[in-house]
């Protein structure tokens, strides 16, 4: 943790608290080393996670490109029937 919170424009306190949020999801594994707590990524949790986010955007981007590729309306075809006259 030391190592990181040198590289970063944070404090130490802040770099432990995301180290906890990314272990309490899984995305991080730590162990104890003497007095010092070793971090490692865990690659299958950060694969599930890249796995879960490609499919998100896959979704946003096929959705976004069927409504850019959508004829507007004209106005001279309305989008709504008009409704019948009486007489």
């Amino acid at each position: 943790m030391g190592e990181l919170a040198a590289g970063l424009p944070v404090t130490r306190s802040a770099v432990s608290q995301h180290l906890k949020v990314l272990k309490d999801a899984g995305l991080v594994t730590e162990r104890a080393a003497g007095t010092r707590r070793i971090y490692r990524l865990n690659p299958t949790a950060v694969a599930a996670l890249r796995d879960q986010l490609d499919t998100y955007w896959q979704r946003a981007l096929t959705s976004y490109a069927d409504l850019a590729t959508q004829t507007p309306p004209t106005e001279s075809s309305p989008t709504q029937t008009p409704p019948e006259e009486t007489s």
